[in-house]
């Protein structure tokens, strides 16, 4: 069974090739994802090569092998199922949950992962709408684009937070934005660097930095 370690890194890995398109990740990345010395990471890639988790091309970067990609995807369901179990269940909010699925995701069996998936009648999104993997570890490939892209007029709806730390989260929660807010955008200044949206009847103005980490969609209307 693979230690804690080596899922994180896997974790980070498959994380950081994802957003930069399958391209391999650079050691330099990993260790700042993982708040360590490139020199640890350096030390790592020979555990994971060992392993057959993981392929190191000098100059180029990391990328994970069949394997590693489906034990990097495990531990994402975990986590992301721990996380909607404990704000479904638990009322815990979306910038609380993150710290504690990481202590739990480690600890559970993929038993109790599937009851809970079963339990909360298999969402496809956690709290942040990221998508959640099934069993078979597929899942369906995000949708939305950055708040920041829409123009005035556009109505919208909140599908994926990018920055998941609680300052931000908190932040979005005391703006009254949360996972599928709809809301209109009022103006999409690019000289300002402000997005500003209305929201349940508020005006909430938003630096385009911070607008550039929430994905929407087009809300469907109900007839």
């Amino acid at each position: 069974m693979p230690s804690l370690t080596v899922e994180n890194y896997a974790k980070a890995i498959y994380q950081i090739c994802a957003k930069l398109d399958g391209r391999p990740a650079a050691t330099g990345q990993i260790a700042v994802e993982m708040g360590v010395a490139p020199g640890t990471v350096t030390s790592m890639m020979k555990t994971l090569s060992d392993a057959a988790l993981a392929t190191y091309t000098p100059y180029e970067g990391v990328r994970l092998t069949p394997a590693g990609d489906s034990l990097a995807l495990r531990v994402m369901r975990r986590h992301r199922l721990i996380e909607l179990f404990l704000v479904r269940t638990l009322d815990l909010t979306w910038d609380e949950v993150h710290d504690e699925a990481e202590h739990m995701e480690h600890a559970v069996s993929d038993l109790l992962v599937d009851r809970i998936d079963e339990f909360l009648g298999h969402p496809e999104t956690d709290p942040h709408g990221d998508p959640i993997p099934r069993s078979d570890l597929s899942f369906n490939s995000p949708e939305g684009r950055s708040l920041s892209q829409c123009q005035p007029g556009e109505r919208f709806q909140l599908a994926r937070v990018l920055d998941q730390s609680p300052e931000f989260l908190r932040y979005l929660s005391e703006s009254g934005i949360s996972l599928a807010t709809r809301g209109e955008v009022l103006e999409n200044q690019a000289e300002a660097s402000i997005v500003m949206i209305e929201v349940d009847g508020r005006r909430v103005t938003l630096g385009h930095q911070a607008a550039e980490k929430i994905l929407v969609t087009v809300p469907v209307e109900v007839a």
